[in-house]
């Protein structure tokens, strides 16, 4: 798989980033979740799963249609 940097609105190289991936998917580089209630309510996490959690703005970068 490779992948194609879309955006971040981090400073100092650190999370959260978007990426596109050659296989038609989005890869989520943010805070690992780790609150036990915010676990609890999650549906269906598989083992080979993680949860991370990044800024709705960064959503923006995910768009075909690349913000300006």
């Amino acid at each position: 798989m490779r992948l194609e940097f879309l955006g971040t609105d981090s400073r100092d190289g650190e999370c959260p980033t978007l990426y596109r991936t050659d296989r038609g998917t989005i890869v989520v580089q943010g805070y690992k979740v780790t609150d036990p209630e915010a676990l609890a309510d999650l549906r269906d996490l598989a083992d080979d799963e993680a949860v991370v959690e990044i800024p709705e703005k960064l959503l923006r970068f995910a768009s075909k249609e690349r913000p300006s």
